[in-house]
């Protein structure tokens, strides 16, 4: 195989660049992928404005679709040639965080320390999968065999953004009957939606104010959908339930308005299930919150990653109970990826995620 590889790399605040990188090299619990399709998200976008800090030169992109290359001598159970899928989250499985049952925060006990988005490490911490090739770390960990009738675009979702948002949902233990209000239907919003609807929720309410997204939403299994563009939502959403208010609220923008819309519309014990990055101080609003006494719950979430995490969501796509290909709007080449992150960074031409072959 070759030596080098095309790779889109931060070169500096506002500019990612297509370059020639050398193709990694395999440690003993390594595995390469030569990646068949992957997406961008919008931390990369994050990344691309200087919002997010990475080393320059950093190969970007965390949800690979791909077939193994080469194995580390190490690693066995898998054979090359074979489609998997890794999750945006590696995790090691022997760190204290892992120990605990909280995988994505596994970023402690490695040279760079614990972060924030814990285990958070392709176009990271590390290299990442907008490329011809990406290393995975730990591949016993973190390798889920693709099922043969299932394509790629199938389940190009599950790596991040299938696994972020159903995560919103049962983080916020959404239960049979349950009300539910997803505050923005971006692609996290809408597959929290999805699985607010799989877990049994009866009333599933979706805040947004473009109308492609919020058709989507009604698609994925909202009952109600507010344009917040026309409607004050936390009123709405008070009338649609006869001012009971929410069992759960999800968070999906990472705004504190959007915070605090969320606060306001819970029911006295209800949950706020946070999926949002934010970047400013978020403020809990005394009369929403009860002065402290109203039993809510505020619980946050990063996307869970590992082999089981994305074997079971898999599963969820091959049954049929969801199908997030239309989430898919854009298709793309690697040769492209400076004008998919054109379109997808300014949000033109109704794009909710795009597809990149290298």
């Amino acid at each position: 195989m070759a030596k080098t590889m095309k790779a889109a790399v931060f070169i500096e605040p506002g500019r990612i660049a297509l370059r020639e990188k050398p193709v990694p090299e395999v440690g003993p619990l390594d595995a390469l992928l030569r990646v068949t399709t992957t997406t961008i998200c919008g931390t990369d976008v994050h990344i691309l404005r200087g919002e997010y800090p990475v080393d320059r030169g950093r190969t970007i992109g965390h949800e690979p679709v791909g077939v193994i290359e080469r194995l580390g001598s190490g690693v066995s159970g898998y054979r090359e040639g074979q489609r998997v899928i890794s999750g945006a989250i590696t995790p090691s499985g022997w760190s204290n965080a892992c120990q605990c049952g909280r995988s994505s925060q596994d970023g402690a006990g490695t040279k760079h320390g614990w972060k924030a988005l814990g285990g958070w490490r392709l176009g990271n911490t590390i290299d990442g999968c907008q490329a011809e090739y990406v290393l995975i770390p730990d591949a016993m960990v973190n390798l889920a065999p693709v099922p043969e009738d299932l394509s790629d675009e199938q389940v190009l979702m599950c790596p991040d953004i299938m696994s972020t948002g159903f995560a919103g949902a049962q983080s916020g233990a959404v239960e049979v009957g349950d009300t539910v209000a997803v505050f923005a239907q971006g692609p996290i919003g809408l597959c929290a939606t999805a699985a607010a609807k799989l877990m049994g929720a009866t009333t599933i309410i979706a805040i947004d104010q473009v109308p492609e997204r919020l058709a989507m939403a009604k698609r994925l299994g909202a009952d109600h959908v507010i344009d917040f563009s026309h409607l004050d939502p936390v009123e709405e959403v008070m009338r649609l339930t006869d001012g009971r208010g929410c069992d759960v609220a999800v968070e999906a923008l990472g705004t504190p308005a959007t915070f605090e819309a969320c606060m306001r519309v819970l029911r006295p014990g209800g949950t706020l299930s946070s999926l949002g990055v934010y970047s400013s101080d978020l403020r809990i609003p005394l009369d929403a919150f009860a002065a402290g006494l109203g039993d809510h719950r505020i619980i946050s979430s990063l996307c869970p990653g590992g082999k089981e995490r994305m074997r079971r969501l898999m599963g969820v796509i091959a049954s049929g109970r969801a199908d997030l290909r239309p989430l898919v709007t854009h298709h793309f080449s690697l040769d492209q990826i400076e004008e998919a992150y054109e379109l997808f960074s300014h949000q033109r031409d109704g794009v909710l995620k795009v597809s990149i072959v290298p």
